[in-house]
């Protein structure tokens, strides 16, 4: 049987629950996010000081304070070998900039799978981390994002510098 643990952290964004499978992060949800696996399935619930939840919270936020862009963690990327192909380029993808779908497709040697490429960002297990919200339409418009359309918008604002709507008063 494999080992599982959960922590529930607080973010601009809403509470994240991180889930960690045998000692690795395998999991960051979101509270009404699509695709969330059931809450009996993230194992026990312990402390976030309980390893290796503490290092992911200080990455956490230092990326929510502004102060990094790129993640360091090893992760515990559970899908099929398509989906771990999809995930592993959503990864390049540098802070502050998008790709479309059609772009990440390509860059998988895969034109034309733009809509296989969609179906594996959407079930992302690890959200904000492994940046699903980076990914746009080929016209630029906000698509569908399993943490919700606001909140990638927020995001990706966030990403490139411009002011919230707090900060605007």
């Amino acid at each position: 049987m494999t080992s599982k643990q959960h922590t529930v952290i607080a973010s601009p964004y809403g509470p994240l629950t991180l889930v960690a499978t045998e000692g690795v992060l395998s999991g960051l949800y979101m509270v009404g996010q699509r695709h969330r696996p059931t809450e009996e399935s993230f194992g026990e619930r312990v402390a976030d000081t309980e390893a290796p939840f503490p290092e992911v919270v200080r990455q956490l936020t230092a990326y929510f304070a502004g102060e990094l862009s790129e993640f360091s963690l090893p992760l515990r990327m559970e899908g099929t070998a398509f989906q771990r192909s999809v995930w592993d380029q959503l990864a390049r993808i540098p802070y502050g900039e998008t790709w479309s779908y059609g772009q990440l497709a390509d860059k998988l040697g895969k034109p034309g799978a733009s809509r296989a490429v969609g179906l594996a960002n959407g079930k992302n297990p690890i959200g904000i981390i492994v940046p699903c919200h980076r990914v746009i339409g080929a016209s630029g418009g906000m698509t569908g994002y399993g943490g919700g359309v606001e909140r990638k918008v927020r995001l990706l604002a966030f990403e490139s510098g411009a002011p919230t709507q707090a900060e605007l008063g």
